[in-house]
């Protein structure tokens, strides 16, 4: 049987036109280099194209990043076998170990050199895997862990004596409180405390998650919306890390059977941050979650949040009425306290009182009473907006209408002189009128106190120092119409951790309530009419937000599709 070359896979697979395989040819004979590589270069091919074509010439697995997702096992000390700068530096990471043979994942399996490099140091045959690099560097980030540097912290804290003292216990079995106090106040544990949190600080995640499970402790970071794995400690240190977290949060150390919250301040930096603390019982201890709000790394100013030009205008437009009620949507974790924030900061004037009620409070913002809702005593959302009422408020911001009575009370308030913000838990900003009328609020109150409708979700901004420009197939988003001849998409460096993407921003959809969209509403119209009519006056869906979006080279489509139709 006659070998296939690469040129003739991707020609009779309809991949790539002939004459384009004569140019990448041509430019291989000037320049050198490998083909497949010219050919994605040109954007005549992707990295998944060439990587089926390389599994079917070579007869080799192949992965994409659409079909599976590489797994390297955990306790074969793969790590220790092929190191970290090993494998960042060549594209690739191992998987799986076996008596005669190590297999590995890498982009280009005609690397002999690489080959050869990898059976001396395994000391063993090679399985080549072949998978695209952006699937290989996201695998070798969450292999290796987001963090060597804390990796090597703890290490470092154990060989200083952490240790010692620290008794491993069989399931079940407890060390008693006084001990347990003992062990949360040693430097060791102080320091890996210390440690774990301000990594996440500076790996600007929002979350810090420790999980206990039968035989080890996961240790993990939200950023940007996705959680990474991080070299925990051993699970022998849990019971002391969560001590020492309770008490740093006044917590009672004691009670390991109830749920618990709390918090504290850092100082990191010469800036204040605070931190949220849940603890949560689970089979096989307690799980500990702490939210990091960090003042300084979110700007509370509308105008940095992300809104387009025309969403900014309607926002301020719907924010200049003296009463109504503004309502954010979207789901948990797409940026509605922090746009309700930003919104205060643009309404605060000394000649405003401005009242907030929360659960909890995140942000302590100056020249705003903010109060904490506490259920245990009687103080809910709704009886805290009972007493704002005695309080001669300007504008008020309700955390969340949960029910009819605070739905109810929101709409007084909004009624009778004063400004309403709050949020609601709806896919997109028209489904909020529904919302309001199913919880019991009648059509003809939605109509008269709604002034703004906010729905909106964050999406990761692209790394500027890695995106790349591609010109996509008519294929590729179909049904999509795109406004540009090229836009961007994520490859990955040292500066975004080879994710590709750096930060987030947002996308929204907007309806300012006219006196059009109030009689659409008070005449209990369908959805579609009121966005429809919403439109006509410059409202985009989220999906149209996010285009925008990737036409200016914020985001990526795929990104964008990911989190609209959430």
């Amino acid at each position: 049987m006659r070998y296939k070359k690469i040129g003739e896979i991707l020609i009779s697979e309809g991949v790539i036109l002939p004459s384009q395989l004569e140019e990448a040819i041509n430019i291989q004979r000037k320049e050198g280099g490998k083909l497949g590589d010219i050919l994605i270069r040109l954007n005549y091919l992707s990295e998944e194209q060439l990587v089926i074509a390389l599994g079917k010439q070579l007869g080799i697995p192949y992965v994409t990043s659409s079909s599976e997702i590489l797994k390297p096992q955990t306790e074969q000390n793969l790590e220790e076998l092929i190191p970290y700068d090993f494998a960042i530096k060549n594209i690739c990471v191992p998987l799986s170990r076996t008596i005669s043979s190590l297999t590995v994942a890498m982009f280009d399996p005609t690397d002999l050199i690489l080959l050869d490099n990898l059976r001396k140091m395994a000391g063993c045959d090679i399985n080549p895997i072949i998978a695209p690099r952006t699937v290989i560097l996201k695998t070798i980030e969450d292999f290796y862990g987001k963090s060597k540097m804390l990796k090597s912290a703890i290490e470092e804290t154990y060989k200083t004596g952490s240790s010692e003292g620290i008794e491993v216990k069989e399931v079940g079995e407890e060390l008693s409180l006084d001990k347990l106090v003992a062990k949360a106040e040693e430097a060791p544990v102080i320091k890996l405390v210390d440690l774990i949190i301000r990594q996440a600080i500076e790996e600007s995640a929002s979350d810090i998650h420790i999980e206990p499970q039968r035989d080890k402790l996961v240790l993990r970071y939200r950023i940007d919306g996705v959680l990474y794995e991080i070299p925990p400690p051993p699970l022998s240190l849990h019971l002391a890390l969560v001590s020492r977290i309770k008490i740093l949060s006044r917590m009672d150390i004691a009670e390991k059977r109830l749920p618990q919250d709390g918090g504290f301040m850092v100082k990191i930096g010469g800036r204040l941050i605070d931190l949220r603390v849940s603890t949560m019982p689970t089979i096989y201890g307690e799980k500990v979650v702490l939210r990091i709000l960090d003042k300084s790394r979110v700007p509370l100013d509308l105008a940095q949040l992300g809104f387009l030009p025309q969403e900014l205008e309607m926002i301020k437009k719907g924010l200049s009425s003296s009463y109504g009620l503004v309502l954010l949507t979207g789901p948990t974790g797409s940026g509605k306290t922090t746009t309700l924030y930003s919104a205060l900061n643009h309404l605060k004037t000394s000649k405003k009182n401005i009242m907030t009620v929360e659960d909890p409070v995140e942000y302590r913002l100056d020249g705003v009473n903010q109060v904490q809702v506490r259920s245990d005593i009687g103080l809910t959302f709704a009886q805290a907006l009972r007493s704002f009422l005695r309080q001669d408020p300007d504008i008020i911001l309700v955390g969340e209408v949960r029910d009819l009575e605070t739905a109810e009370i929101c709409m007084r308030a909004s009624l009778t002189g004063h400004l309403v913000l709050s949020t609601l838990h709806t896919n997109d900003a028209a489904s909020a009128i529904v919302r309001l009328v199913d919880i019991g609020i009648p059509n003809y109150l939605v109509a008269s106190s709604l002034r703004l409708i906010i729905a909106q979700r964050l999406v990761r901004k692209l790394c500027p120092s890695c995106k790349e420009a591609y010109e996509p197939k008519a294929r590729e988003f179909s049904g999509i119409k795109i406004n540009s001849e090229a836009i961007f998409r994520a490859k990955g460096c040292e500066s975004c951790n080879f994710i590709g993407y750096k930060g987030r921003s947002l996308i929204a959809e907007i309806i300012l309530v006219d006196e059009e969209i109030r009689e659409l509403i008070y005449n209990k119209a369908s959805l579609f009419e009121i966005l429809g009519a919403a439109k006509t006056k410059g409202t985009l869906s989220l999906l149209e937000s996010g285009i925008k979006k990737v036409e200016e080279g914020t985001t990526s489509m795929e990104e964008v599709l990911s989190v609209a139709f959430k």
